[in-house]
């Protein structure tokens, strides 16, 4: 088992495949903004037992305001802005596009990183992403009949993807600062396993901000009546639900144990893998025809996502 973490990480690269699947799904099924709600109140219960079984409390102890503020802002930015491009770009360009966007939340977040944390930009995290926006450059830009570069996809599901990676990236670094913040007002003589599960209380604080954003967003369009609609669709609870078991559930909790067994930049490049992945359910179940140009551009994307963490 030399290798378990590496292989912890290709499964959540499985998981996140799945994820992205059922998001589109459920999303065409009954809704993006209430597929998000469904999906982060599951996502706050099924935190909420895991850390009643684990440490006792079904919420997260000892988190204090500088922490929920942190956290809560990383919601708003990665939940609540970055999951609804997300989902939507999904809904516009499909689910294999949108996760090839979402290659630029490294950038994104090395970029956010020198902002927020005074962290410096190298010549290698330059390079990085001069590649991975290469490989979308070679994915969704087409020669048209003048033989003038021309996108080969709606540019408002481009933009989405571009807000979703954003949003996810700048969401990370503001989450890296509220868990530092949750370890600092951890006491000294807490027990050991407040540390281990600090991750799955900063991911619950992070669901219940963000289900609470998609709600009021939804109420602020009347459309609270979907949720009513959404519980009458039992093909779309159920795509929501297997949404919650895939990503918040399966894909964090397996992310988490896979950089204790393997070394982060490796599990990082392992599980940044999706939009390989999902290239394979999208040709057999979805019929869609995957052109030699765009595998190659997913390609050349990971091998910039890759760069990121091994150089």
């Amino acid at each position: 088992m030399s290798h378990l973490g590496e292989i912890i990480s290709l499964l959540v690269a499985v998981s996140w495949t799945f994820s992205a699947w059922f998001a589109d799904k459920a999303s065409r099924s009954i809704g993006s903004m209430v597929t998000n709600v469904i999906r982060l109140v599951l996502a706050t219960l099924f935190l909420g037992l895991t850390l009643w079984v684990t440490i006792g409390s079904p919420w997260p102890v000892y988190a204090d305001s500088k922490a929920w503020l942190w956290l809560a802002a990383s919601a708003l930015v990665g939940y609540v802005f970055g999951d609804f491009c997300l989902f939507n770009c999904y809904l516009s360009i499909g689910p294999r596009f949108g996760q090839l966007l979402m290659t630029l939340a490294p950038p994104m977040a090395a970029v956010a990183g020198w902002a927020i944390l005074g962290e410096s930009l190298s010549w290698k995290a330059g390079l990085a992403m001069a590649v991975t926006l290469a490989g979308i450059a070679i994915s969704i830009l087409s020669r048209g009949k003048d033989h003038h570069l021309q996108l080969s996809l709606p540019l408002k599901g481009i933009l989405l993807g571009i807000g979703a990676g954003i949003g996810q990236g700048v969401g990370l670094v503001l989450s890296k600062v509220g868990m530092q913040h949750y370890a600092d007002a951890v006491p000294a003589g807490a027990p050991a396993i407040i540390g281990t599960m600090m991750p799955f209380a900063s991911t619950m604080i992070r669901a219940i901000v963000g289900a609470a954003g998609f709600i009021f967003l939804l109420a602020l369009q009347r459309g609270l009546g979907g949720l009513r609609d959404a519980a009458r669709n039992p093909s779309g609870m159920r795509y929501a639900v297997l949404l919650t078991i895939f990503g918040p559930v399966l894909g964090v909790s397996l992310s988490l144990m896979a950089v204790q067994y393997a070394d982060a930049a490796i599990a990082s490049t392992l599980m940044a893998l999706t939009p390989v992945f999902i290239i394979l359910p999208e040709a057999l179940v979805n019929k869609k025809k995957i052109k030699p140009r765009e595998i190659l551009g997913v390609l050349v994307s990971i091998a910039g996502v890759a760069m990121f963490f091994l150089l």
